[in-house]
């Protein structure tokens, strides 16, 4: 007999069945975590992904196109009638693809499906930019100096530059990833990086606004994990510290992070969720700042469950995923404040099938595939020896995710397990954690958003450039 979901007799009704929106890794963690709460599972793949480790684990698997993203994973029209073809009554959308896409989670409420994740509404004010950073404005969270909203012409943003003075950085409203970002440090670069940016930003989201923020020299990038209800319940579970990036790509997280203090952390944790309790916010989602002499500056918010949720996870012992499916099927938040405890240190570190140095894609089949062990550690990934990684989609192969009692065992627990890694068959950017785990500055916690492109470009082998 299977086992029986709960919440039935908690006051709400879980789910019978989830179908999970997504492939690689976060598919296999939502499915580990919708059977833990006896939930069945559906997995809809490509048919590049017919062999993915998801799809073998699942109950019930639905084959939703071809290849390109667009025509399977991006494809709504599909993956509502893999919904209806197998009965699932909710949808796991992960993260990327459409999981912060507001008019998916409209569809699926209108085909009385539950989206896993937020209100379609927040999604929508918090996926663009200048929306979200008036929405950050109004909720009391601090915002980096610069335009109210996007700039018309080169007259306008020199007049607001004058304000808040050079160095500046112009961003794309409905952008990530670094595209369509532009950093102005005198008026003479002004017309031509603007303009720039702006056909940066249509090309690669369809809409040209872009807006003007102080460029901050040497920030940390931390983001605070926040949980919320819908009913005016919300959370905070700590920091992570993202600030070992490559254009704009996070490589390696770490929490609690080593640049602040209790105090500090209590008090932006408690302006987040303070903020989320207000705007009534429903499920997990992440609030990101630039950190620097000890003010926080609001960046963005993801709406969705992060890559480096494991981390938060190690130091808190909460299942974020669980928390996300109870959420969404109507439980109130299981957590107070007060429940809420860090103990110890974790650091992630995104392993991916890339060349180490030029971080050139590599596609391929895993000839070999051994993953470490041990007190403490945890790998997180859809990979297995003669899995073919295709091409057609991120080059995540897993990720590593090790704690300890403190930053100083975490990190000889992450040397020894990174010398345990094994993937052979392809190229992976696991030599550069080598690397970086013997670091000085990194072992000193020394570093900022701007490190690790200054190790590279100094040869990646070598200190960074000062």
């Amino acid at each position: 007999m299977a086992p029986r979901a709960v919440g039935s007799d908690l006051g709400f009704k879980m789910f019978d069945k989830i179908l999970i929106a997504n492939r690689g890794e976060i598919a296999l963690r939502v499915l580990r975590a919708a059977k833990e709460l006896g939930i069945a599972t559906v997995a809809v793949h490509s048919t590049a992904d017919a062999n993915a480790m998801h799809v073998r684990l699942a109950d019930e698997s639905v084959c939703i196109g071809p290849p390109p993203a667009r025509e399977s994973y991006l494809n709504i029209p599909a993956l509502i009638a893999a919904c209806e073809i197998t009965g699932a009554d909710a949808v796991h959308p992960g993260y990327g693809f459409l999981s912060e896409n507001a008019r998916f989670a409209e569809i699926l409420e209108q085909h009385n499906i539950a989206f896993i994740g937020p209100k379609a509404e927040h999604i929508r004010s918090m996926g663009d930019k200048i929306e979200a950073k008036r929405t950050a404005k109004r909720l009391g969270i601090p915002c980096v100096p610069g335009s109210e909203g996007g700039v018309a012409d080169d007259q306008e943003a020199l007049k607001i530059i004058r304000e808040i003075g050079f160095p500046v950085i112009i961003k794309a409203a409905s952008g990530g990833g670094g595209k369509g970002m532009k950093v102005v440090r005198s008026e003479d670069e002004l017309s031509v990086l603007l303009s720039t940016a702006r056909s940066e930003a249509k090309a690669n989201f369809g809409d040209d606004a872009v807006y003007i923020e102080k460029y901050l020299e040497k920030p940390r990038h931390i983001e605070i994990q926040v949980l919320g209800d819908g009913r005016g319940h919300a959370i905070h579970l700590g920091e992570r510290d993202c600030s070992l990036q490559r254009r704009h790509q996070k490589v390696w997280e770490e929490g609690p992070s080593p640049a602040l203090n209790a105090g500090e952390r209590d008090r932006i944790g408690e302006v987040c969720a303070k903020a989320m309790r207000e705007l009534q916010y429903r499920g997990a989602g992440t609030i990101e700042f630039l950190y620097e002499d000890g003010e926080f500056y609001f960046i963005e918010m993801n709406t969705r469950i992060q890559v480096e949720h494991p981390v938060t996870e190690m130091i808190t012992g909460i299942d974020l995923v669980n928390e996300q499916i109870r959420i969404a099927a109507g439980a109130p938040l299981s957590l107070k404040q007060s429940d809420i405890v860090i103990e110890g240190h974790a650091i992630e570190c995104r392993v991916n099938a890339e060349h180490h140095a030029t971080f050139r894609p590599s596609p391929g089949k895993i000839a070999s595939f051994h993953t470490p062990g041990g007190l403490g550690v945890r790998v997180d990934s859809a990979a297995y020896q003669g899995y073919t990684i295709p091409p057609h989609y991120d080059s995540l192969v897993g990720k590593l995710i090790v704690h300890g009692r403190n930053r100083d065992e975490c990190l000889m627990r992450l040397r020894r397990s990174l010398d345990e890694f094994v993937v052979d068959g392809v190229d992976t950017t696991l030599p550069l954690f080598r690397t970086l785990v013997r670091n000085p500055d990194i072992l000193n916690g020394d570093y900022n958003i701007h490190w690790l492109e200054k190790f590279l470009a100094a040869g990646g082998m070598g200190e960074p450039e000062a």
